[in-house]
């Protein structure tokens, strides 16, 4: 198997889908995942542009989907080359909550913006240690800048900081098996999440994480990337 292997979470529309996109103009195979399998099998039917993309359910919140995922990929291709921990989700209310919904919010939160990222890349990581030259892109965001942290979208805020620990440990811990790690900002993006004032195409968006996916075996590791160009954590 000469082509490259790739997961994309949160895959089905958005930043998830455009990335899928453009990995497998590039020659990658990609596995687009989703948590809905309708909407997961029709963003997989981008494979009719004469794309290498398969579905794959996944839901980033339960260890048991994320260990099926594995067990397909190390069955199927025995190897994964490249991950991008896109899936997220922003639950932050307008206006001053309480502290039991704020501490809800942050906890649901959590959950899918840096634990599933940190258990999912823990257990590919093998995966990609077979590969020699794994590389994982986390997806986060500037809102989780120390340097500019503000208040507004506390949960959110908070997530993507911790979400960058994880580039920084992982990219520490992986390091002698040839795997990159780092992280991006996409920036503000028309999306659902971004909304549609938001100034940036999906094209634009996923363009520094497709970078990030394909860095040559000297490239940097444990960073943090806005436009292809290294930022403040």
């Amino acid at each position: 198997m000469d082509k490259k292997i790739a997961v994309v979470t949160g895959a089905n529309r958005g930043i998830g889908l455009e990335i899928c996109r453009q990995l497998a103009s590039l020659g990658i195979k990609v596995i687009l995942t989703a948590r809905d399998v309708n909407k997961g099998k029709a963003a997989a039917k981008i494979s009719a542009e004469g794309l290498e993309v398969v579905f794959h359910q996944l839901d980033i919140t339960s260890q048991e989907s994320m260990d099926a995922l594995a067990g397909f990929i190390g069955k199927n291709y025995g190897r994964l080359d490249i991950l991008v921990n896109n899936a997220a989700v922003s639950l932050d209310q307008a206006g001053p909550a309480t502290a039991p919904a704020a501490l809800a919010g942050l906890k649901a939160t959590m959950e899918t913006n840096v634990y599933g990222p940190y258990y999912l890349s823990l257990k590919l990581a093998p995966l990609m240690k077979k590969s020699g030259h794994g590389r994982i892109v986390n997806v986060s965001s500037g809102l989780g800048q120390l340097s500019e942290m503000g208040a507004g979208y506390e949960s959110y805020r908070i997530s993507k900081t911790a979400l960058n620990a994880v580039t920084r440990i992982m990219a520490a811990q992986l390091a002698g098996d040839g795997t990159k790690v780092n992280c991006v900002c996409p920036g503000w993006v028309r999306t659902d999440m971004g909304g549609p004032e938001a100034p940036r195409s999906v094209v634009e968006g996923a363009d520094t994480i497709v970078w990030l996916t394909t860095l040559p075996d000297n490239g940097p590791t444990g960073g943090f990337f806005r436009d292809r160009k290294s930022i403040p954590w």
